[in-house]
């Protein structure tokens, strides 16, 4: 059930982040963010049930924390944005209330893999081509969460 639950918040996710920003600007393809995906920062371990579970309330919480920037680039779709941190916030609620967050080394490996996103927004200022690089990483975060929701199957 929450197996099905997440994958239509993760849907409508990813429908919200196409809806709120248009295409990718072509002044942006320039710019380079060389993020290690964060498939790449968790271990095999944290693709266990438990802790796949504290790895994606990990992440939606600090994809919350983007969204919520009062420096939000405001040339994206506003009703669109509020809509998206309203399903992330609600999602977190309903996953907090059923699974804890007691995996701590998940937790701190997730938060510093935002940090670095957090400071390539910094170092670009907050810039409209920065947003919309973050936009198209959270697009692939949502697409891991899927991965780690499968497991929450088995």
């Amino acid at each position: 059930m929450l197996h099905f639950q997440q994958n239509k918040v993760n849907q409508a996710s990813l429908q919200l982040l196409e809806k709120m920003g248009e295409q990718f600007p072509v002044q942006c393809l320039n710019e380079n963010s060389n993020f290690i995906s964060l498939q790449n920062v968790l271990s095999s371990r944290e693709f266990q049930k438990e802790n796949a579970m504290v790895a994606i309330l990990e992440i939606l919480q600090q994809i919350f924390n983007i969204f919520s920037k009062s420096q939000l680039q405001t040339a994206w779709d506003r009703s669109s944005i509020v809509a998206f941190q309203n399903g992330l916030h609600q999602q977190k609620k309903k996953m907090e209330t059923t699974y804890p967050q007691n995996e701590d080394l998940t937790r701190l490996k997730v938060k510093k893999y935002f940090r670095v996103i957090d400071n390539f927004l910094k170092e670009k200022q907050y810039s409209l081509c920065a947003y919309e690089i973050i936009r198209e990483e959270m697009r692939r975060c949502f697409l891991f969460i899927d991965q780690l929701t499968k497991r929450l199957k088995n």
